[in-house]
C-alpha cells in the first residue's frame, strides 16, 4: 500500500526546502555557522528525486517514458529557444 500521497508531498516539500537551504548557504547571503556540517546540493537533489520516484511508483507512472516525452516537448517544441543548449 505504501505511504499516503499527502505524506509523500510533504516529504517532497521538505526535500526541496533543503535544496533551497543549501543553495542559500552556498550562493546567498546566509552563510552556515562554523558549527554546522557542510551540506551538498547534489545530495539534496537526489533526495528530491527519490521522493519523486516514490510518488511515481505509487501512481503507476513510468518515469523513463514520461521523461523522454516531456524532454521532447521542452527541448524541441515549446522551450527550444529558451535555454542555451550544451551538446
Amino acid at each position: 500500500m505504501g505511504w499516503p500521497i499527502e505524506w509523500q508531498l510533504s516529504q517532497l516539500q521538505e526535500e526541496v526546502g533543503e535544496v533551497a537551504r543549501e543553495a542559500n548557504h552556498n550562493y546567498g547571503p546566509k552563510r552556515k555557522k562554523e558549527s554546522e556540517i557542510k551540506g551538498s546540493i547534489a545530495k539534496e537533489l537526489i533526495d528530491v528525486l527519490f521522493v519523486v520516484a516514490c510518488i511515481a511508483n505509487k501512481e503507476g507512472i513510468d518515469l523513463q517514458k514520461a521523461w523522454v516525452e516531456r524532454m521532447g516537448e521542452r527541448l524541441y517544441k515549446r522551450d527550444n529557444q529558451r535555454f542555451e543548449r550544451k551538446d
